[in-house]
């Protein structure tokens, strides 16, 4: 099952976000893991820009994978939502070898895909 909200912006700017961009290009063995719902207006907000930031790195569609999140009695379910602790959307989990490596949850002071390579960039600084 896909999220219409990873569907890419049509009109995100790539080149505003070159070095994004580019170190999200330079990691080709991560999964990224997306929870969000299309009913969701922070998804609506977020996952488009970081959907075309993917596209704009080049990352394949099977490194992508989408978990729909929806709402019940105020809490939230949907697949391996309780596994990873999944609390509120977008939450988006970077993963390598099965490891966690970075992580977005719902709004930050970044773009997702800011904040993702950013952290990604101290993984590796760290390395």
């Amino acid at each position: 099952m896909t999220l219409d909200t990873m569907e890419p912006t049509p009109t995100w700017d790539g080149t505003a976000y070159e070095d994004t961009v580019d170190v999200l290009a330079a990691h080709d063995d991560l999964t990224y893991k997306v929870w969000g719902g299309d009913w969701c207006k922070d998804c609506r907000a977020v996952l488009p820009d970081f959907a075309a930031a993917l596209s704009a790195a080049g990352v394949p569609e099977d490194r992508i994978e989408h978990y729909p999140v929806e709402r019940e009695d105020g809490e939230k379910v949907g697949p391996k939502v309780e596994e990873y602790g999944i609390e509120l959307i977008p939450t988006i989990i970077v993963e390598r070898d099965g490891e966690e490596v970075a992580r977005f949850v719902e709004e930050a002071d970044r773009p997702a895909a800011v904040l993702i390579a950013e952290q990604l960039e101290d993984l590796e600084a760290t390395a």
